[in-house]
């Protein structure tokens, strides 16, 4: 089931984010494991895997040759800075510092639906990320399909 939303949020003071409803509910579907992952992403953002979701990726990196200094150095970062979390009964799940610090996290967070995972951002950022980006959709999405 593909993650989909855009979800507005609040990190608290002991750096916890509740994490919506349907993308809990949707993780909850991939794996009986009641935990998530919180990785760093792209753009400066996080990024939320279920543990199904973050074995897929996790094997996708095992295919990947080890040979490769780029891929040893991104996978040495990614991992490094990984964490498995569980979320409370009200659904929060705590940021670790160090991905607070590397996505500039500050109290309005955006939490995102993205296929097969969910990103965390900080509301400046991913509100900067759409002014820039949406006068473009239409050529993101041309050249993210293939559509000639």
């Amino acid at each position: 089931m593909a993650l989909t939303g855009t979800y507005t949020r609040t990190l608290d003071e002991k750096q916890r984010l509740a994490v919506p409803k349907p993308l809990r509910d949707a993780f909850d579907q991939e794996s009986d494991e009641k935990c998530l992952y919180v990785a760093p992403g792209t753009e400066q953002s996080l990024a939320l895997y279920s543990p199904t979701g973050f074995k897929v990726l996790a094997d996708r990196f095992a295919s990947q040759s080890r040979n490769d200094p780029t891929t040893r150095n991104y996978m040495r970062l990614f991992y490094a800075r990984a964490e498995q979390v569980v979320p409370d009964s009200q659904g929060r799940i705590r940021i670790p510092e160090r991905l607070v610090q590397l996505a500039g996290l500050q109290h309005d967070i955006v939490v995102l639906g993205v296929h097969d995972h969910a990103e965390v951002w900080d509301k400046s950022r991913w509100d900067a990320f759409l002014t820039e980006s949406e006068r473009s959709f239409d050529e993101l999405a041309s050249r993210a399909l293939d559509w000639s």
